[in-house]
């Protein structure tokens, strides 16, 4: 495992840990192996914020993808919170070994199961394959009504951030 930090704060390629807590469907941390927690915001979604619809419910669906698992972040930035932006990583729920390849994208995983946004904003920070998948899973999760897309007019959680 490898540390996410150097001493001009620049950022490296992957960080890995154990997933110890969750703040929301969008935000977790992470201890590495150094027991540095880092704060991760999964690239490229949006998720209800906890007091909006839906919101304890994309929690809960982050919780039993990666609490308590170890995880791989592509890390991309650090946000204004000092937040590492990136690409969340973890082995599919069906691996029983310790060894497991981390297959499953969390953040695309939210998506499929209706309980994000792609966060369109942000989309130009992501590859282009990337933004494609994660708006096709957008699309199709709101086809299907999904999740939150049940709800007539769900609001976006950057729109309800602001109305706060």
């Amino acid at each position: 495992m490898i540390s996410l930090l150097t001493s001009h704060c620049a950022l490296a390629d992957s960080l890995q840990g154990r997933v110890v807590a969750i703040a929301d469907g969008d935000t977790i941390t992470l201890l590495d192996a150094q027991h540095q927690q880092h704060k991760i915001r999964l690239a490229g979604i949006d998720a209800p914020e906890k007091k909006q619809p839906f919101g304890n419910v994309a929690k809960q669906r982050m919780a039993d993808m990666v609490f308590g698992k170890e995880v791989r972040v592509d890390a991309r930035k650090k946000d204004r919170y000092k937040r590492t932006i990136g690409r969340v990583w973890v082995a599919s729920a069906d691996c029983k070994a310790s060894d497991c390849p981390k297959t499953l994208d969390a953040g695309m995983a939210l998506l499929t199961l209706g309980l994000a946004w792609h966060y369109k904003q942000y989309a130009n920070e992501q590859p282009v394959e990337e933004r494609g998948q994660y708006s096709f899973a957008e699309e199709e999760a709101r086809s299907k009504r999904v999740g939150l897309w049940r709800d007539n007019e769900p609001t976006p959680p950057w729109e309800w951030r602001h109305n706060k």
